[in-house]
C-alpha cells in the first residue's frame, strides 16, 4: 500500500466513522420522548389546571369548565413528530403552540373547534395559522382550513410531523393526512410547546428529528405564477383610529369629499412593502399587534400604467376595513367584521372572495390607494386583477 492509497484508505475510515456516528445519533433522537402530564415535566400557566388520573393514564384537564395552559418545562422542539391524545369537553378552541419565543408571543399554532356535535364534512374543524405579536392569524390564513373525524367522549389522537417549513397533521386516521401546511409562516424555527383548552390531555410524546421524509423547504405556491397579483405597495406607519373617526372631510365642489389631512397629507411618510406568500401583505408581521379595543389606521398605495382609458375587475380580500382610491378620487368603501351580519365570505376571513369591484383607469399612470384598519385579529390584503391586458405594475 503507497502513501496514498495509506491517505485515502484513512479519509475512508473518517468518513465511514462520521456516518456511523451520525446515524447512530440520528437512532439515539428518533427515540420517542414520552412526557407524562405531571408537574415534573409540565407548567401550569393558569390556576385552573389538574394534573391527575384519567382512565387510567395521567392527564391534565381544567378544574373549572374553562379553557387552561400549560406548557413543556425545559425542552425545545425544532424539528419531529408530536403526537398526543385529546378528549374533547367544554366549547373552544383546544390546541397546541410549538416553536414559541421565550415570551411566547410569536410561535405556531394548530387546535380543533369544538362547537357541539362534530361535523365531519365542515372544513372549519381545524386551522393551522401563524402567531405573531400574540396575534393568532386565523383571519388572514383561510388557506390552512381542514374537516376531519373528531370523536366525542373518547381519546382523538393527532399527530404532527414538523420539518423546515412543512406540517402535516394527522387526527385519528394515522394513513391519511387530515391538513397538509405548504409552508408555515411564522417567524420562529424553534422554540417551547404549549397547549390550552377545557378538554382532557394524555399520552405526550415527541420523537425529535424523525419526520418520515417530509421535505423541510416550502412547497410552490401558485399564486407566484400569477402575474396578475398586486405585490408592490407602499406602505405607511399605522396611527390611532378610534371608532366614531371617519377619515373623509366635506368639501362645497365636486366630487364633494377628500380625505382628512389629519389622516393623510404630502408630508405622510410612505415605506416599500410586498406581498409574501398566498399573495397577502401581511400587515401584522410587518407592524405587530393592535391593542384588545383599539383600532388602528395605514395606508397602502400603488401605480398601474395603463395603455389606455378603460376599467379593470379588481377582487380585492382585506381584514377589517377598507376606503379605495383610484386618482385621489374615492371609489369602494367597505367593511369585513367578523361575527357582524354583514362580514364578508368565508365568515370574515380575509380573501379574494371579500369584494370585487371595477377599477376606472386613464392613459398612462393611475395611482391605487387604500385606507385599512385593524381592531380584530391580523390584518391585511389581497389585490389581484381579473386580466392584465394592456396595463403594466410591479
Amino acid at each position: 500500500m503507497n502513501i496514498t492509497s495509506k491517505t485515502n484508505y484513512s479519509i475512508l475510515s473518517v468518513l465511514l466513522l462520521c456516518t456511523f456516528l451520525s446515524f447512530g445519533q440520528r437512532g439515539k433522537n428518533a427515540a420517542p420522548i414520552h412526557k407524562a402530564f405531571t408537574e415534573k415535566y409540565w407548567a401550569a400557566v393558569t390556576k385552573n389546571v389538574a394534573f391527575d388520573q384519567y382512565k387510567s393514564t395521567d392527564a391534565v384537564r381544567s378544574t373549572n369548565d374553562q379553557a387552561f395552559v400549560v406548557m413543556l418545562k425545559d425542552f425545545d422542539f425544532t424539528n419531529g413528530i408530536i403526537e398526543f391524545d385529546v378528549e374533547l369537553k367544554g366549547k373552544g378552541f383546544p390546541g397546541i403552540n410549538f416553536r414559541a419565543s421565550k415570551d411566547t408571543l410569536n410561535s405556531e399554532i394548530f387546535y380543533l373547534r369544538h362547537f357541539g356535535k362534530p361535523n365531519p364534512m365542515l372544513r372549519t374543524t381545524m386551522q393551522y395559522a401563524a402567531v405573531m405579536d400574540g396575534v393568532n392569524l386565523w383571519d388572514v390564513t383561510d388557506d390552512y382550513q381542514a374537516a376531519s373525524t373528531l370523536y366525542e367522549g373518547k381519546w382523538n389522537h393527532i399527530k404532527l410531523v414538523v420539518m423546515g417549513k412543512r406540517l402535516t397533521v394527522f387526527v385519528n386516521d394515522m394513513d391519511q393526512p387530515a391538513l397538509i401546511v405548504p409552508a408555515m409562516e411564522g417567524i420562529t424555527g424553534s422554540g417551547s410547546i404549549g397547549l390550552s383548552g377545557n378538554v382532557v390531555y394524555a399520552n405526550f410524546k415527541i420523537t425529535p428529528i424523525e419526520t418520515e421524509a417530509l421535505p423541510d423547504f416550502a412547497a410552490y405556491d401558485p399564486t407566484f405564477a400569477d402575474p396578475y397579483y398586486l405585490r408592490n405597495w407602499q406602505v405607511t406607519q399605522p396611527i390611532d383610529f378610534p371608532f366614531g373617526k371617519d377619515i373623509m372631510d366635506g368639501i362645497s365642489v365636486s366630487p364633494g369629499v377628500k380625505i382628512n389631512s389629519i389622516y393623510l397629507d404630502s408630508t405622510t411618510t410612505w415605506t416599500p412593502i410586498s406581498a409574501g406568500r398566498r399573495a397577502l401583505v401581511n400587515l401584522t408581521k410587518e407592524f405587530g399587534g393592535t391593542k384588545n379595543g383599539n383600532r388602528r389606521l395605514t395606508w397602502l398605495k400603488t401605480t398601474v400604467k395603463s395603455e389606455k382609458e378603460q376599467k379593470k375587475l379588481l377582487k380585492l380580500g382585506f381584514s377589517d376595513e377598507v376606503w379605495v382610491f383610484i386618482n385621489d378620487q374615492p371609489l369602494y368603501q367597505d367593511k369585513n367584521y367578523y361575527g357582524s351580519p354583514g362580514m364578508k365570505y368565508p365568515v370574515g376571513r380575509a380573501t379574494l372572495d371579500n369584494a370585487s369591484f371595477e377599477v376606472p383607469l386613464q392613459e398612462g399612470e393611475n395611482e391605487i390607494l387604500i385606507g385599512l384598519t385593524n381592531y380584530f385579529y391580523g390584518w391585511g390584503i389581497i389585490a389581484r386583477f381579473d386580466d392584465a391586458e394592456g396595463i403594466q405594475f410591479n
